[in-house]
């Protein structure tokens, strides 16, 4: 289903992106990877099987909060179908429990992440509107964006869910509804993508306490995810628009 066709994949030397474009070049796509990092990124899409100098592939450096590069970007590339933001960014800071968050540091944390995504969501927008062919949005919300966190799962461990990851995800969902309702033209898809938790190494406790909150899977693998967004990027969901998937293995319900 995606065959021939030309995805931007932004935050692609992270866990979901490095594997996203890879997922998407083995299904015979080419793929824009961009990312600040771009040392980084190449490693991470390396350790995925992919090599660097594939002719699907090409490498990016991109700070999503560079307007004038971001902008330079669109500008630059012609013939995508699709994008996909993966990209996490935030501060040092980041993380810490509700009545340690700073003012200062939440305001930073929401412009970095809601910031950058508004900046994409707006750029793929003038871009379909440029080119005027058909172009499908994917955006990465959460669970936590969908519902309030379960805080029992942090029990016993040194993590918690952070308030700025809840408002900023959240945010994401309405702002993809928005700019879907404001282009107004079923050729421009703006969609979302709401996964659990994402195995990352975390501590067997909490591994164990997220588990029960699920219908058996517990955190999620990195391959559970690609699924929907490889549907919401194919033609198979060209009448898809404004929409949220939730995968989650019922830890929603």
């Amino acid at each position: 289903m995606l065959e021939g066709k030309k995805f931007l994949v932004a935050g692609a030397g992270g866990l979901l992106g490095s594997k996203l474009t890879a997922d998407l070049i083995s299904d015979h796509a080419h793929v824009i990877a961009v990312d600040i990092n771009l040392e980084l990124m190449k490693e991470r899409l390396v350790s995925q099987g992919l090599d660097t100098k594939n002719r699907a592939l090409t490498c990016i450096m991109l700070d999503l909060n560079d307007a004038s590069s971001v902008g330079a970007l669109f500008a630059s590339i012609s013939g995508i179908d699709g994008a996909v933001n993966c990209s996490y960014p935030r501060n040092k800071r980041y993380g810490s429990n509700f009545f340690d968050v700073s003012l200062a540091d939440f305001n930073e944390n929401v412009s970095l992440h809601l910031g950058s995504s508004f900046l994409f969501m707006q750029q793929c927008a003038a871009y379909f509107k440029r080119e005027q062919a058909p172009f499908a949005l994917v955006n990465i919300s959460s669970i936590y964006g969908v519902i309030a966190p379960k805080f029992e799962v942090y029990d016993g461990t040194p993590m918690t869910m952070p308030v700025e990851y809840a408002a900023i995800k959240s945010a994401l969902l309405h702002m993809s509804k928005y700019v879907a309702s404001y282009v107004g033209d079923s050729g421009f898809r703006s969609n979302s993508v709401s996964p659990g938790g994402i195995f990352d190494q975390q501590p067997e406790q909490f591994l164990e306490q997220y588990k029960k909150q699920t219908l058996g899977k517990g955190m999620l693998d990195i391959e559970d995810v690609i699924g929907s967004i490889k549907f919401l990027l194919s033609d198979s969901a060209r009448y898809v628009n404004g929409q949220n998937i939730i995968v989650d293995d019922g830890f929603s319900l």
